[in-house]
């Protein structure tokens, strides 16, 4: 079975926040043709957590095969997708609005303890969505989340 791997929670603070791409992109698509122009700081595109929380709920849907019956657990967990990015996308706008503002230690520290309690309300929101909905899957499903859903950490316990 091949299956792009990705863990949402996780992955979604901390790539989204990390690099702007979200979900680790390839490298062919992480990287800008060498012909094309390089934007000016000011012209950067950002991705915005909001902008493709869609197609990534559609690829979830698509993956775990969510049947007739499991769509109102489905409908949960992709709304809590919705406001953990709809939440980053806020985060995004005032971390923007503040870049290039002189931060001293304390108010780096602060910064980082809000976004620490953002990922955990995050993760809160996602788990408990996704509890109801993994108590449905079938053993086929559950080992498509189990690989799709759950963080890899470099080390395997199996």
């Amino acid at each position: 079975m091949s299956i792009r791997k990705f863990a949402v929670p996780a992955a979604l603070a901390l790539a989204v926040a990390l690099s702007g791409a979200g979900f680790g992109a390839p490298a062919a698509f992480a990287q800008a043709p060498a012909a094309a122009p390089q934007p000016k700081p000011h012209e950067h595109h950002h991705l915005s957590p909001a902008r493709l929380i869609e197609g990534r709920i559609a690829f979830l849907k698509a993956e775990l095969k969510i049947t007739p019956a499991q769509e109102p657990a489905f409908d949960r967990l992709a709304q809590a997708m919705r406001d953990n990015a709809k939440e980053m996308a806020q985060s995004f706008e005032q971390h923007r609005a503040e870049h290039g503002k002189p931060m001293n230690a304390v108010e780096r520290l602060e910064a980082r303890q809000r976004f620490m309690a953002m990922h955990a309300r995050h993760s809160e929101r996602f788990l408990a969505a996704l509890k109801p909905l993994y108590a449905s899957l079938s053993p086929e499903q559950k080992e498509t989340a189990d690989e799709l859903l759950a963080p890899h950490w470099h080390h395997h316990h199996r």
